[in-house]
């Protein structure tokens, strides 16, 4: 029997999410109330799955999101998540049926790139992804770190930090978000959901195995709240009654470098805590540094985080902002068609203009070469090294890298 590739319905949605967790191995089936929860905020227009014999055996999932790019513009994007095709059922063309049709329907809707946090590295560039922003996990132990212990965790500058609860969170956390968006490229929208599903305030599903974290703001010397951090902690006690308790981050929004500091400073003072995980942040992430001693903190995880594809190069070109002035004709190479062409880059401090032309390349590469460079992060120079780019007039790498490259490196504080 054919595979039948198509749009899901409400009545596929519960086999729909079945397959979903089958293919992340959260085996079981999702309840009654997991279900109705998330069919409320899905966009089924936007769901595909594979199915043989009515049973759904590959899964494919976009939404609506907004991604901050370089110099803090957002551009409508097309984030793909749900990709899964069950064991049973590959190598037979089913993803690349569900990209493409995605694809052509987000390039339709006007939306500029397409975004993805990649389960596995080789999967997604043949369909024009590259990486653009990645991560960084450290591990601090808390001993080695050289702070004084007397002063507790207390900022400097008469800030101060708080405890307080989800209820808080949802109260201030938009709005750091929305400010932190304006200043770091990659960053990606967080709708009301989300901060009811990462507070507790929502229907949680059972195989994420939710506990209660600790929320604690910064607050600068007028009162303003400008760092937030949500942490865990394990319950673990060694020989002679000491304490060996792990604390973990799960989100951290700093606006200043004296509010990341004041956060980073009081987890490290917290009593019974000897080792801090991070969590998953940018690769230029001040941590080591913000330690008397920066050895202290050991790198645990560093890997490629947000994945980008282009869906309309001039419009994403013309979105960001650049510190350099420089006139580049790219030429641009896209299997899949929707980012193919040649054009021409009139980049300035002042604003971009991005246009289809005819005259000779100053450089060659591909769809998602071009998307590893688009928030800051990439390197001409390297894609050139690499044999992943063509410089086809001298000077051009030199003249790209100081245009494209940021002075901090992007960022993307979320999974989806």
């Amino acid at each position: 029997m054919s595979l039948d590739v198509r749009t899901v319905t409400a009545s596929d949605y519960p086999d729909w999410l079945r397959a979903v967790q089958n293919g992340f191995l959260t085996a079981g089936s999702p309840t009654e109330e997991d279900v109705a929860d998330r069919l409320v905020a899905t966009d089924l227009t936007r769901l595909q799955g594979a199915f043989d014999a009515g049973r759904c055996v590959a899964t494919f999932r976009s939404f609506a999101q907004r991604l901050t790019v370089v110099g803090g513009a957002t551009v409508p994007a097309d984030a793909v998540s749900g990709v899964t095709v069950s064991p049973t059922h590959r190598r037979r063309g089913l993803l690349s049926r569900m990209m493409a049709g995605d694809l052509a329907a987000a390039r339709e809707r006007g939306e500029v790139v397409a975004t993805l946090i990649a389960a596995e590295y080789p999967i997604y560039g043949r369909f024009g992804f590259g990486p653009a922003t990645w991560t960084t996990e450290w591990e601090v132990a808390v001993h080695r770190a050289g702070l004084d212990p007397r002063r507790s965790g207390q900022p400097e500058g008469g800030g101060r930090i708080e405890l307080v609860d989800g209820a808080d969170v949802r109260k201030y956390g938009p709005e750091l978000h929305t400010r932190l968006a304006a200043l770091r490229p990659g960053v990606v929208s967080r709708s009301e959901r989300w901060w009811k599903r990462h507070t507790g305030a929502s229907v949680i599903p059972a195989h994420e195995k939710w506990t209660e974290p600790f929320y604690a703001i910064h607050r600068t010397a007028d009162g303003e709240v400008d760092g937030l951090m949500v942490y865990g902690t394990d319950d673990k006690w060694g020989d002679g009654k000491q304490p060996l308790n792990t604390a973990t981050v799960r989100d951290l929004i700093a606006l200043t470098p004296a509010a990341e500091r004041a956060l980073w400073h009081f987890l490290c003072s917290v009593d019974w805590v000897t080792t801090v995980r991070s969590g998953y942040r940018a690769p230029d992430d001040l941590l080591p540094d913000v330690l008397p001693d920066p050895r202290a903190a050991r790198t645990v995880t560093h890997a490629d985080w947000l994945w980008l594809r282009m869906l309309d190069v001039e419009r994403a070109l013309e979105a960001r902002s650049y510190e350099n002035e420089a006139s580049l004709v790219l030429d641009v190479r896209d299997d899949g068609g929707v980012a193919q062409g040649r054009f021409l880059l009139d980049a300035s401090p002042g604003g971009a203009r991005c246009t289809p032309t005819t005259r000779s390349a100053d450089l060659a590469l591909g769809a998602g070469e071009l998307a590893s460079l688009y928030l800051g992060d990439g390197s001409v120079r390297r894609l050139v090294d690499l044999g992943r780019a063509d410089e086809l007039k001298a000077g051009a790498v030199e003249r790209a890298d100081a245009v494209f490259r940021t002075g901090r490196r992007p960022w993307c504080p979320d999974i989806f």
